[in-house]
């Protein structure tokens, strides 16, 4: 058994020598509950921990939003891997050696031969890039204006920074000379046709160029910043199948270690502003790529972190773009921080003029909240020195007190609000608590933090705190199941009595997958047998069945009776049909034909009894 070319060997040791509990600890903080480890979901957002792992069975499930799985698929979540991908990765993490194929033939890294040749194009040009800023005349102003904007040479080498000379088509000369097929080269953003068709021409020319590296570290893309004068000042690579500005973020390779250990993540509106802060200390900077943060954006950095500070330009511009950051960020179940630059200073003009160390402070230290950022946001706003000015301010800052969860968190803003305005904190308090009871009766159905297990991103949410009942034959499948997977016998006994005869549809092919596994010679190890049903929805619906309570008492007996229940369940459905033709019968006046529905019902009962 083996995925593809992955030998089942190199699997099974990528599991061995990954603790669940360990990788999951990486990106939740775990605490211990009897024999399970509990944490808050990293797939959805929640308040109360629904997320479980399972040392015993070395596996994971989430009761809110159902994921789950065994390390390997934990991973794949996290990262957004495909099945191979995350066992390369685990397998380099822990000294195992790639060298499988991939399904199709030749190496893992080669499954998509153009992903790969133009990945080599890229990572070429950022060579060729990087060694005429460094080692040619045509290099020499670019090295000086980066040199003036505080760039040192290991930084520079750090981020691979290069220049592409004000030439026509030196790039494009020296990918044909090695081997490059120029339309491949036009497909993914490195050459440009010329319009008469007579050939290419480079894409990137008099420009400062900073690499784009995907997740993994590889090149993917090109951005540039012209030198002096002339429009676009930037300019990215046109999107491909490597490259998506929605979906990438710059430095996220070189971040992902300090983003992880701290479970923060420092958002910046570009790459320069990147790199300064990275001299001045702080690696688990990111960027956006020339364009608005996205949910995708969000979604990536969720995987990642648990905090993100946004640390955009102290301008109007800036302040406008970090307040339309908030929902998506808060969407995606992530705290957000506001760094507060003074006006007019983005976050390289503060490195240079105030110091690495008061950066560092200010980005760090001394962020703001959300609600104090949109108070200070708001106040600028109004003119404070008239009457008009500071009442419109107050009403402002009342809706977005109001907004705040914790009636402690609300006190806090509502006294700086009264010493400030020298206004009574009973007048305002009364004032926020009439505006949330206008809110709820508008929104009954609201969040509320008391009662519900999540903060509403984009789940359903729960009507009641009652158990779903479920049908006695759907139970008595799933506990069936759950022996199972860990006892061979018992699967088995089950295989020669009902095959894989089970009513609900997704118990049945988890049978048939269970019944294939212990017919390879494979013992029970539940980690393992999920990696054989390659299907993300039965591995969720696996795991909450082995989630399901196993000091229940089980013997013959009560395995007999979960059979019975099993195998009647297509019989007594023909008998409600039957009872619904009877009825339908009785009311068209049709007793010859009721009378004989009645009486294969009866045949029916008398041979279930039996």
């Amino acid at each position: 058994m083996s995925y593809g070319k992955i030998p089942q060997e190199v699997i099974d040791a990528v599991r061995a020598r990954h603790d669940i509990v360990e990788t999951v600890g990486k990106y939740v903080h775990l605490t211990k509950h009897g024999k399970y480890m509990k944490g808050l979901c990293p797939f959805h957002s929640e308040n109360t921990p629904s997320f479980t792992v399972t040392p015993e069975l070395q596996i994971f499930h989430c009761y809110g939003c159902g994921k789950g799985g065994n390390v390997i698929r934990f991973v794949e979540e996290m990262e957004g891997y495909s099945f191979p991908e995350a066992v390369r990765v685990l397998a380099e993490d822990s000294g195992i050696p790639v060298t499988w194929s991939s399904p199709e033939g030749g190496s893992a890294a080669s499954k998509d031969p153009e992903r790969t040749k133009a990945i080599e194009a890229h990572e070429l040009t950022v060579k060729f890039y990087h060694y005429v800023l460094n080692n040619t005349k045509q290099g020499l102003e670019a090295k000086q204006y980066l040199k003036e904007r505080g760039m040192s040479d290991r930084l520079i080498g750090q981020f691979q920074i290069g220049y592409a000379p004000d030439e026509w088509d030196i790039l494009t000369r020296f990918l044909s000379k090695r081997g490059f097929d120029m339309e491949l080269m036009e497909k993914y953003g490195l050459v440009a046709a010329k319009q008469d068709g007579s050939g290419y021409v480079d894409r990137f020319r008099s420009r400062i160029i900073f690499p784009i590296h995907d997740r993994d570290g590889s090149a993917i893309a090109l951005a540039g910043r012209i030198i002096g004068e002339g429009q676009p000042k930037y300019l990215n690579s046109s999107e491909t199948k490597l490259f998506t500005k929605s979906r990438t973020l710059y430095n996220l390779h070189q971040a992902r270690p300090a983003i992880r250990k701290r479970k923060q993540a420092v958002l910046f509106e570009g790459y320069m502003d990147v790199i300064k802060a990275w001299h001045a200390g702080l690696s688990n900077g990111i960027a956006t790529m020339g364009t608005a943060l996205t949910e995708e954006h969000c979604a990536i950095l969720k995987r990642q972190a648990q905090e993100v500070i946004v640390c955009y330009d102290g301008d109007d511009a800036g302040q406008a773009a970090a307040l339309k950051s908030i929902p998506l960020l808060e969407a995606a179940g992530l705290k957000v921080m506001i760094a507060m630059l003074p006006r007019g200073k983005d976050p390289d003009d503060y490195i240079s003029e105030y110091g690495a160390e008061a950066f560092l402070r200010t980005t760090l230290d001394d962020s703001v909240s959300v609600t104090k950022f949109k108070l200070l946001y708001s106040k600028k706003n109004h003119i404070m020195l008239n009457e008009e000015g500071r009442k419109n301010y107050l009403m402002e800052a009342i809706e977005t007190i109001a907004d705040v969860e914790t009636s402690t968190e609300r006190e806090i803003y509502l006294k700086e609000l009264s010493k400030e305005f020298d206004i009574s904190l009973d007048a305002l308090k009364q004032d926020c608590h009439q505006l949330r009871l206008e809110r709820q009766k508008n929104n009954p159905q609201r969040d509320n933090n008391d009662n519900s297990w999540n903060n509403g991103r984009n789940e359903n949410r729960r009507t009641s705190d009652r158990p779903v009942l479920m049908p006695a034959y759907t139970y008595a499948e799933r506990r069936l199941l759950h022996v199972m997977i860990r006892d061979r016998d018992v699967a088995q006994t089950v295989h020669e009595r009902i095959n894989d005869a089970f009513n609900v549809a997704d118990h049945a092919a988890i049978a048939a997958y269970l019944y294939a596994y212990y017919a390879q010679g494979y013992e029970a190890d539940a980690a393992r047998f999920m990696e054989t049903l390659h299907d993300a929805r039965l591995e969720q619906v696996t795991a909450s069945i082995l989630m399901m309570d196993g000091d229940m008492p089980f013997d013959e007996d009560i395995m007999e009776e979960f059979v019975e229940q099993i195998i009647k369940v297509p019989q007594l459905r023909i008998i409600e049909q039957k009872k619904e033709e009877m009825i339908r019968a009785e009311r068209a006046g049709d007793a010859i034909t009721a009378a004989k529905m009645l009486s294969e019902i009866i045949t029916l009962e008398q041979q279930l009894k039996g």
